[in-house]
């Protein structure tokens, strides 16, 4: 099955009818990885606004260099493997094409991975974490996902203008 990548710009992505403009500040990864149900609303994913920015920016330093002093982790940042950790999901997907009946998106941020998007049974969220915490170097795993498209997602969405 191809992995499939999201076609957001890095740099600006929206306007949130008329708001200020979303951005991946941080160019944290940020990927669809699997498409099988149809109309599955787009996660705001790691697109926030210059504010969210600013208020994310000293929590971002602090928890990164505090896995390097914990001994938690080899790289002085904790966020410096989270684009290795990207690649690594993205091949382990591959390799073994899990939860084929889902529209899926993965934000990396901080060796955290969160899987936000649609399932065919809700009941796959403990799986999923699971297959996410197998992939090196991943502290978290959290997915947001659900399965019935008439409610709200339990995620934040991602609004084009």
């Amino acid at each position: 099955m191809p992995i499939l990548i999201c076609a957001i710009s890095p740099a600006i992505v929206s306007r949130a009818q008329d708001g200020p403009e979303l951005r991946n500040w941080f160019n944290d990864p940020f990927f669809q990885i699997s498409n099988a149900i149809p109309n599955c609303p787009v996660p705001a994913g790691p697109f926030i606004t210059f504010a969210e920015k600013q208020t994310q920016a000293h929590h971002r330093a602090e928890r990164g260099t505090t896995c390097w002093l914990a001994g938690k982790c080899k790289r002085p940042n904790a966020y410096e493997y989270d684009q290795d950790i990207a690649e690594d999901f993205k091949s382990a997907w591959a390799e073994r094409s899990p939860f084929k009946n889902s529209t899926l998106w993965v934000t990396v941020q901080g060796r955290i991975i969160f899987i936000e998007g649609c399932v065919q049974d809700r009941k796959w969220v403990r799986d999923i974490e699971k297959f996410a915490l197998a992939v090196p170097n991943v502290e978290q795993a959290v997915a947001f996902v659900y399965s019935d498209l008439s409610t709200n997602p339990p995620y934040k969405l991602l609004v084009l203008p």
